[in-house]
């Protein structure tokens, strides 16, 4: 070190005055530091959360923002064709991971293309944060250039959202969106952020915990309350545990399969809740509700003693409330969220709190009681399930003629057993047969819209998660109606190499409007047949993908398999299938949930 320092000194003795200052001049200077825009703040926030993906599209609003993820590499962001897609594809990942999904639009009509992603994350009670871009401030109330009240629109759909007019509170604000959109009941939180606090700079520091004062979501449940709970199951002669989403957005599908099998109590999911319990397990009943099993639905209408766990009897579970109250049980409802216990059947114990917590604190005083249900009025109660069983209401006719989509569903759940696959449906009877014929065996891997019913949100479901678990099987069940709403994310499938497989059950008619016409509306199918439908395996190949049209049953095996086979391909594959089938049973509108049609018979 002297050394260096002698000669440098040596060095500048041999130099002139206005040369040292020269040379001085031309070294590399360190300017003092400076704060971070608003946008890097952004990214600073989304990197502290562990943000691995965002889905987004570009505009005006947000440009600072797109500048800012182009000076960074550990957030991948994916564009979309519309911003629709860029929701539901996180969504999609969301709802397969139980991670918060993100995404990115500009102000507008981008936010209201949006709007439905959001609608469908709320209604399904998903973790999201959706990033809006917005005029500057000072423009705010103006009728500026592609301004909207994005607050205002989205106010009913949302868990919670934020106008940041100050790049001050922007930080604490992503903050606060992360951990209301993860806690208690999830849901999409919205961050609307003017163009000007994307460029303003400030200090910046992300709290590691915040506290809200009005946000306080109850975690464990009340422990007098699960006590009379344990008492009442116990006593149950004819018992029945129901559940839905809440179990597999609370990672609870464990506990409640120790609590089945400690118990020995047949058990149900709604469409949301399919995976939480075993297809396989014998206590299973299958799905209920409008489309569900003969047996669940008469096991719901009967039991004595009914344990439901994050679901809200909603009306395609019980239909009628009146006719599901004509008999009489006591109900125990565990829910995270107490908007949702007794507002629409009125329940006998509620019980506040992390369904998995509480499922847990149940299974630990069952054990230590050691008692168990009555054995002889439980094998009554099986004897009567099996018997409405022998119904056998999901038997299909098939066919070597004509291709029936039960039977396309059937085939691939064999194919893929065992394989890690998650199946995505969009919104119709193909999502009902996926529902039905399908056995799912773990949690997050059946991926659909229930509380909204959103066509078009399969193929972006599908690229969210094939992102997430790039090396599971991907599978898009859906019908030619409802992959033309998104059907332009092709284009995104093939510029990020997601490759996920789309089964297209294409009956050439908007099937579940369709099967209503007939059955209640005297047959007059009114804009229900899709009589100018695209080339399917042409319009594939257009954007880069293989193509297969199935016309024949014997050529559906080989097709799924191709499909499983091309590993690291987007395979469409075009099955005509008959027009003519429905889906069975089915509760009419106004109906009991055990007044149900199994069949065309029944018309």
């Amino acid at each position: 070190m002297v050394f260096r320092q002698r000669n440098s000194q040596r060095f500048e003795m041999d130099m002139s005055a206005a040369e040292v200052k020269r040379a001085a001049l031309a070294q590399p200077q360190n300017p003092p530091p400076t704060d971070p825009n608003g946008s890097e703040i952004l990214v600073r926030c989304l990197q502290a959360e562990g943000v691995k993906y965002l889905w987004g599209y570009p505009g005006g609003a947000v440009l600072y923002i797109y500048d800012a993820l182009y000076k960074q590499d550990s957030i991948e962001h994916v564009l979309v064709r519309h911003e629709q897609a860029a929701v539901h594809a996180a969504d999609g990942y969301a709802r397969a991971t139980g991670e918060v999904g993100v995404a990115l639009v500009t102000s507008g009509p981008r936010v209201t293309n949006a709007v439905t992603g959001i609608a469908t994350a709320y209604m399904d009670s998903i973790p999201m944060v959706i990033i809006t871009g917005q005029v500057p401030t000072p423009a705010i109330g103006l009728d500026a250039f592609q301004e909207c009240d994005t607050v205002g629109i989205t106010r009913p759909i949302v868990k919670h959202n934020f106008l940041v007019k100050d790049v001050r509170d922007l930080a604490l604000t992503l903050k606060k969106a992360f951990h209301i959109a993860r806690t208690g009941r999830p849901g999409p939180v919205v961050v609307d952020i003017p163009k000007d606090v994307s460029l303003y700079t400030t200090p910046f520091h992300y709290p590691e915990t915040v506290e809200m004062r009005s946000y306080n979501p109850v975690k464990r449940g009340h422990g007098g309350q699960i006590r009379k709970a344990v008492q009442l199951l116990l006593q149950a002669k004819r018992p029945y545990i129901y559940t839905g989403g809440g179990v597999i957005l609370g990672n609870a599908s464990q506990e409640l399969r120790e609590l089945v099998d400690l118990l020995g109590f047949p058990c149900t999911n709604t469409l949301m809740g399919l995976g939480a319990i075993a297809s396989s397990d014998p206590k299973f009943l299958g799905m209920l509700g409008m489309h569900g099993t003969y047996e669940a639905n008469m096991t719901m209408q009967h039991c004595d003693v009914l344990l439901a766990v994050g679901a809200r009897f909603d009306d395609r579970v019980i239909g009628n409330p009146k006719h599901f109250a004509s008999v009489e049980r006591k109900i125990i409802h565990v829910d995270i969220d107490p908007s949702s216990i007794s507002k629409r059947v009125r329940v006998d114990i509620p019980i506040v709190g992390d369904v998995r917590d509480v499922l847990q604190e149940l299974i630990v005083q069952i054990k230590e009681l050691q008692a168990r249900p009555d054995r002889g009025a439980l094998a009554d109660w099986w004897g009567q399930i099996n018997g409405w069983r022998k119904r056998d209401c999901l038997a299909f006719k098939n066919s070597s003629e004509v291709i029936k989509p039960q039977y396309v569903v059937q085939t691939l759940c064999e194919l893929t057993r065992g394989r890690d696959t998650y199946i995505t449906s969009d919104v119709g009877q193909h999502q009902m047969w996926a529902a039905q014929y399908f056995g799912f065996e773990e949690p997050r891997r059946w991926i659909n819209s229930g509380g909204l019913g959103t066509m078009g949100v399969g193929l972006p479901y599908a690229m969210g998660i094939k992102l997430a678990k790039p090396d599971s099987d991907v599978f898009c069940i859906t019908g030619e109606g409802s992959i033309q709403m998104c059907i332009q994310e092709l284009s995104t499938c093939q510029q990020y190499k997601t490759p996920v497989k789309i089964v297209s059950l294409n009956n050439r008619y908007l099937g579940m409007v369709r099967q209503w016409q007939q059955i209640d509306y005297g047959g007059r199918y009114s804009h229900s047949y899709m009589d100018a439908l695209p080339d399917f395996v042409k319009l594939a190949e257009a954007y880069g993908h293989v193509g297969l049209l199935v016309e024949k049953p014997s050529d559906v095996e080989p097709a799924l398999r191709e499909a499983i086979r091309l590993k690291d391909r987007t395979v469409f594959i075009d099955v005509r299938t008959d027009p003519t089938e429905n889906v069975w049973p089915m509760v009419q509108a106004g109906k009991g949930i055990s007044e149900m049609l199994l069949g065309s018979e029944d018309l």
